[in-house]
């Protein structure tokens, strides 16, 4: 059997067992991972020593199954070196997984999720959709302490008709906002399906409700709306900033002239 068609029920504990995401960093680098390791590809799945698996990600997360606290603990000093802006503390979503060939597949109501059976692919489906809810929280975290720091700006302009701070300030601002955009749309594609579908079309019903529960498409378009408001306001303050600049300048020249015509005139008054 090829090893990308390999069933993963061995590989998880019998019963219950947790799905757990880890929002490790920015990026990973994975091209270089053992290929004797590799059960899957598309997402990268891994199977790791003492049971379990790992399905990751190039956009930061590791989504672990049936992994003891020491093998998570190995793996990730092991994906320490291939981590870009590796995070202190990684951010962490879990969920209980159940393996019922008979039973409704999907999301329960106790917070459970059913599925048929523990095959490569609908462990790399669950990571997906795991791994874009745990992306879009740290983001919409990211972007709600953002707009504290907004906020008080348009405040001052619509008080004082002026704002505090440099423009170099402002488009850091809007660098970190373009900078969330890429990540989001770029690189980890979350308004995409996942490509493991045009291969498993059967697995489509599992990932709308996936989806659903994890409100992937209205999280991702508020979150775009958010975005689109912050870039906005921060664009039009470093606009206001630079029309202030020329203004001030436009007086330095002007100021410049009438200084050179008085010179000019106290210059003829001598002779």
């Amino acid at each position: 059997m090829a090893i990308g068609e390999m069933d993963a029920r061995a590989l998880l504990p019998a019963g219950s067992s947790r799905a757990r995401a880890l929002l490790l960093g920015a990026r990973l680098d994975l091209r270089a991972w053992p290929e004797a390791e590799i059960l899957a590809r598309m997402p990268l799945t891994v199977q790791l020593p003492g049971g379990g698996a790992a399905v990751l990600f190039r956009y930061g997360v590791a989504v672990l199954f049936g992994v003891a606290p020491e093998a998570e603990k190995a793996l990730r000093e092991r994906l320490a070196p291939l981590m870009e802006h590796r995070y202190r503390s990684p951010e962490v979503e879990e969920v209980e997984v159940r393996v019922d060939a008979g039973g409704a597949e999907g999301p329960q109501k106790e917070g459970a999720l059913v599925v048929h059976s523990a095959s490569l692919e609908r462990l790399q489906l669950v990571a997906d959709a795991l791994s874009k809810s745990l992306l879009l929280g740290h983001y919409e975290t990211r972007l709600a302490t953002d707009f504290d720091r907004i906020e008080p700006l348009a405040l001052q302009l619509e008080r004082r008709g002026r704002i505090r701070g440099g423009t170099r300030d402002h488009l850091k601002r809007v660098g970190a906002l373009l900078l969330i955009e890429h990540r989001m749309l770029g690189r980890a594609e979350i308004g995409d399906k996942p490509e493991l579908l045009w291969e498993h079309p059967e697995l489509e019903r599992l990932y709308a409700l996936l989806e659903a529960e994890y409100e992937l498409s209205e999280r991702l378009d508020a979150l775009e709306k958010k975005l689109d408001l912050a870039d906005r306001t921060v664009r039009t303050l470093v606009e206001l900033l630079n029309a202030k600049h020329a203004l001030r300048v436009e007086w330095m020249i002007v100021a410049l002239i009438v200084l050179e015509i008085l010179l000019t005139l106290y210059d003829l008054w001598l002779r």
